[in-house]
C-alpha cells in the first residue's frame, strides 16, 4: 500500500523538519509558566516607562501597572485561587464532562458512532465517515479512539483502502473539530475563553456557548462534503486496494438486539428532551423565555445549555447503559463521571495558569493597551473587515502547527487579538469562529496534535513500513481544503450579513 513516491517524500521532508521544531517547545504548562513570567517583568517595565492608552469607547486613560509593586505582589498571592476558581471555561468544562462521560462510559457514544459510519451506503461511505468524525467531537476523544480504527475496518470489508478510511475519520474528527449539529464541550471552552479576552475591553459583553452554532451547522455540510471530496477524488485513487475482505465481521459490535432496543429508548428520550425544552421557551409564560421582550426568547436557555447538554447525556447515557447491560447498579455510572474527571487532570493543571496568565494581563492593563495600540496600527493599514479575518484564520492556522492543545492556544491568543480586533469593528464571535477555522484546518498535519502519534500507530496496523510522513501526505490535501474553502465559507457568510449564531 505504498504512496506515490514523488509527493510523499517532499510532504515528508517539510513536515519532518516542522516537527523537529515544534518538538523543541516545551510543554504548554510551562509555555503559560514562562509567559506569567514574561508579563511580570514586562508590566515592571511598561509602568516604569509610564506606557498608556486611550480607551476609544469610555476615553478613560488606561495606564501599565507592575504586578512587582507591592500592590501587585498582594493581588498575584490573594486572587491565585479566584483567577482559577472564576476562570470561564473551567466550570463549564467540568459540567459538560460529567454528562458526555457517562454516555460515553455506557458505550452510547461508540454505538451512535458505529452506526453513522457501518450503515452507509458504498456511494457515500466516505461521506458518512468524515459526518461521523465531526459528530465524534461532541464525546472529546471518542473519534479518535473508537471511530478512526473503526472506519479502516469498514472501508477494508468494502473492498476499498483501510487508509482512506482512516484519512476520512481523521479529517472529520481532527479537521472538521470545529463543525457540529450539537454544542459541546468545546463551544462552552473557546466561549468562556473569549468572554474573558473581549472583558479587556468590554466587560459587559458576553460570549455565547452558541455564539457560532448557525455557522458551524453550515461548516458540518462543508467539512462533510468537501472531505468525501477530497478522500474519493485525490487521496483514495493514491492507494493500494485491500488484498482481501474478510474482516466485515470484526465491525459488527456484540449484542447488537440489546443495542438497538436501547437505542430506540434513547431515541424516544432525546425526543421527549427536546419537546421539554420547546415548552420551558417557547410560550410566553415559558419558566425559561427571556422575560426581556426585546431580547432573544432563549436566551436563559442558551446561557445554561452546558447544563442542559450535560443532564441529557446523563440521563441518555443511563437509559442505554442498563439497557444493554453495561450498567448494573448506580456505582457503575457515578464512575463513569469520575473516570471522566479523571482525564481532565492535565487540562485542569493547564487552565490553572492559563487563568493566571489572562488575569495578570488583564490587572496590568497590557491587555488593552495591546489591543488599543495594535488596533490604531491596524486601522492605518485600512484593511477590510473580512481580510482582517482572512489574516487571523492564516496566523491560526499557523501557531497551530506548533502548539497541539486548542484552548491552550486561543487562551494564549484571545486578549490580545480578540480586543484588538473588536476595537477594529470584529465583534469577537467572529474572531473565535475565525481561529476555530485556522486551528482545525491543521490540526491534522501536526504531529503536535495529541493524537497525531496515535493515528500513526492506527495507520501501521495496515502498513507495516507507513510513518509519520505517510500521515502527514495523505491528510495534506484535507488541510489545504479546509483551510481554503472553509475561510472562503466565512467570508461569503460574514459579506451577505448572516449571522454566526443566536445574537
Amino acid at each position: 500500500m505504498a504512496l506515490n513516491s514523488q509527493r510523499p517524500a517532499l510532504s515528508q521532508r517539510w513536515l519532518n523538519s516542522l516537527e523537529t521544531a515544534g518538538n523543541r517547545l516545551p510543554h504548554p504548562v510551562l509555555l503559560f509558566i514562562y509567559f506569567c513570567v514574561a508579563i511580570i517583568l514586562s508590566s515592571a517595565l511598561a509602568n516604569s516607562l509610564g506606557l498608556s492608552a486611550t480607551h476609544p469607547i469610555s476615553n478613560d486613560t488606561i495606564t501599565a501597572k507592575s504586578l512587582l509593586s507591592s500592590d501587585g505582589l498582594r493581588w498575584m498571592i490573594s486572587n491565585a485561587v479566584a483567577n482559577f476558581i472564576h476562570f470561564a471555561p473551567v466550570g463549564s468544562v467540568i459540567v459538560a464532562i460529567l454528562g458526555i462521560a457517562v454516555a460515553e462510559e455506557s458505550g452510547l457514544l461508540a454505538c451512535v458512532l458505529h452506526r453513522l459510519a457501518s450503515k452507509a451506503p458504498p456511494k457515500f461511505l466516505s461521506a458518512f465517515v468524515v459526518f461521523a468524525g465531526v459528530m465524534s467531537s461532541i464525546g472529546f476523544d471518542s473519534g479518535y479512539v473508537v471511530l478512526i480504527p473503526l472506519a479502516a475496518l469498514i472501508f477494508r470489508a468494502a473492498g476499498r483502502s483501510p487508509l482512506a478510511g482512516i484519512a476520512a475519520a481523521f479529517a472529520g474528527v481532527s479537521g472538521g473539530y470545529s463543525a457540529n449539529l450539537l454544542l459541546g464541550p468545546v463551544d462552552a471552552i473557546l466561549a468562556g475563553i473569549t468572554t474573558e479576552a473581549i472583558g479587556l475591553v468590554a466587560p459587559e459583553h458576553q460570549v455565547l456557548t452558541s455564539a457560532n452554532y448557525y455557522f458551524t451547522l453550515a461548516s458540518t455540510v462543508f467539512i462533510t462534503l468537501g472531505g468525501a471530496w477530497i478522500n474519493e477524488v485525490f487521496v483514495e485513487p493514491r492507494l493500494a486496494k485491500p488484498s482481501t475482505s474478510n474482516e466485515k465481521s470484526a465491525t459488527i459490535p456484540k449484542d447488537i438486539q440489546r443495542q438497538a432496543i436501547a437505542l430506540r429508548r434513547v431515541g424516544g428520550f432525546s425526543l421527549a428532551f427536546i419537546a421539554i425544552l420547546f415548552a420551558l421557551v417557547l410560550p410566553a409564560d415559558g419558566l425559561l423565555r427571556n422575560p426581556d421582550p426585546n431580547g432573544l426568547a432563549a436566551l436563559p436557555l442558551l446561557n445554561g445549555i452546558v447544563v442542559f447538554i450535560a443532564v441529557y447525556a446523563v440521563i441518555a447515557g443511563i437509559i442505554f447503559g442498563y439497557g444493554t447491560g453495561k450498567f448494573k447498579s448506580q456505582h457503575d455510572w457515578v464512575g463513569g463521571m469520575e473516570s471522566g474527571l479523571a482525564s481532565l487532570s492535565g487540562y485542569l493543571v493547564l487552565m490553572f495558569f492559563a487563568a493566571q496568565f489572562v488575569n495578570y494581563f488583564n490587572w496590568t492593563g497590557l491587555g488593552a493597551i495591546t489591543a488599543i495600540n495594535g488596533a490604531q496600527w491596524l486601522a492605518g493599514l485600512a484593511l477590510s473587515k473580512t481580510s482582517l479575518l482572512v489574516s487571523f484564520v492564516l496566523v491560526s492556522a499557523g501557531i497551530n502547527l506548533l502548539i497541539g492543545s486548542a484552548s491552550a492556544k486561543w487562551a494564549l491568543m484571545a486578549p490580545i487579538f480578540v480586543p484588538m480586533l473588536y476595537l477594529l469593528g470584529v465583534d469577537p464571535e467572529s474572531s473565535q469562529m475565525a481561529y476555530r477555522i485556522g486551528d482545525s484546518s491543521t490540526n491534522i498535519i501536526t504531529p503536535l496534535m495529541p493524537y497525531f502519534g496515535v493515528v500513526v500507530a492506527f495507520v501501521q496496523r495496515h502498513d507495516k513500513s507507513a510513518g509519520m510522513g505517510t500521515l502527514m501526505a495523505l491528510m495534506l490535501p484535507y488541510s489545504l481544503c479546509f483551510l481554503i474553502g472553509w475561510s472562503l465559507l466565512l467570508g461569503l457568510w460574514l459579506a451577505a450579513g448572516l449571522p454566526l449564531g443566536p445574537a
